[in-house]
């Protein structure tokens, strides 16, 4: 019976717990996991271990948590493991010293469909542009970010009504699965690898910050409607209304009493909030006024009014 192999799994969030989970199911050898060091957070700034950190111990996986992946005592601790192959998902940037290491190679989950939506925000940029279609892909890592050969992809539609949450879980479930159908491709030796399609149109996934998620009421009722779901749970749309700011978590397109400019509210400050948008207006049905919880807009009005 042939040797198993020796697999190092680099990932943080939960994303990518979800194959770490499959891959320690399925009796992989995984001999050690790579993830962020240890963060303090909250008001107590308690140290919070990573979600892949957790699931590792829990699994008595070694832990690695370099702040340097360059660093000579990482790289060294790093080649002590032997591993055949490295799996990668939702981890930092890799140097070609760390990926290049392992026999076999280094191979990356990535939630879009690749070439397109190449970058750290697939999921909500999917969304964000009214995508009807999206997917993972498990592909091995080279120079470029996300530009490496494709081993395997698995589509999914993106539902008219879905969040980034609700696309979020069912992606993270999809891509553990194909984390292990690439894995056990490898182990068999059995799989190609094709090349990106470069020719075609690319739409990119670039980071999200707080400034990406202003809402801006010159777009049409249904970019601001695709807008919010594609940031709901997080990090979720914002903007200010007479001066105050909110996070805004659901919109819908209305037809409002009176003609509405982008940006100006229409309400009748008990059941509803409207507020014009480049072709008509949109119903904000559930918001977040800054140190308080999210509610829906009659909740919100029981307690607060916008002028």
């Amino acid at each position: 019976m042939a040797e198993k192999l020796r697999i190092i799994f680099m990932g943080t969030p939960e994303f990518a717990v979800a194959s770490l989970e499959q891959l320690i199911e399925h009796h992989f050898q995984v001999v050690a996991v790579i993830t962020a060091p240890d963060k303090p957070q909250g008001r107590g700034q308690k140290i919070v271990y990573s979600p892949v950190k957790a699931c590792a111990l829990e699994h008595n996986i070694p832990v690695l948590q370099p702040t340097n992946l360059k660093a000579e005592s990482f790289l060294q601790e790093l080649k002590a493991y032997h591993a055949d192959l490295q799996i990668v998902v939702a981890f930092r940037m890799l140097p070609e010293v760390v990926w290049n290491m392992p026999r076999l190679g280094t191979f990356n989950l990535h939630a879009s469909l690749l070439p397109q939506y190449r970058g750290a925000a697939p999921i909500n940029w999917a969304i964000i542009n009214g995508e009807k279609e999206t997917g993972v892909t498990t592909f091995f890592l080279q120079h470029e970010i996300d530009t490496g050969k494709i081993i395997f992809q698995e589509k999914e539609s993106i539902k008219e009504a879905d969040t980034v949450g609700d696309l979020y879980e069912r992606l993270m479930k999809k891509g553990a699965d194909l984390v292990v159908q690439t894995t056990l491709a490898i182990e068999k030796g059995n799989y190609s690898q094709e090349p990106q399609n470069e020719t075609q149109i690319l739409k990119t996934a670039p980071k999200i910050f707080k400034e990406t998620c202003e809402i801006n009421w010159h777009k049409t009722s249904v970019e601001i409607y695709n807008f919010v779901r594609g940031l709901n749970p997080y990090p979720a749309a914002w903007t200010n209304l007479k001066g105050k700011n909110y996070k805004v978590y659901a919109v819908q397109p209305v037809q409002s009493s009176k003609s509405l400019q982008p940006g100006e509210v229409d309400s009748d400050q008990k059941k509803y909030l409207h507020v014009g948008t480049q072709d008509g207006a949109v119903a904000v049905n559930i918001l977040q006024p800054e140190g308080k919880r999210s509610m829906q807009i009659e909740e919100f009005f029981r307690g607060n009014k916008i002028e």
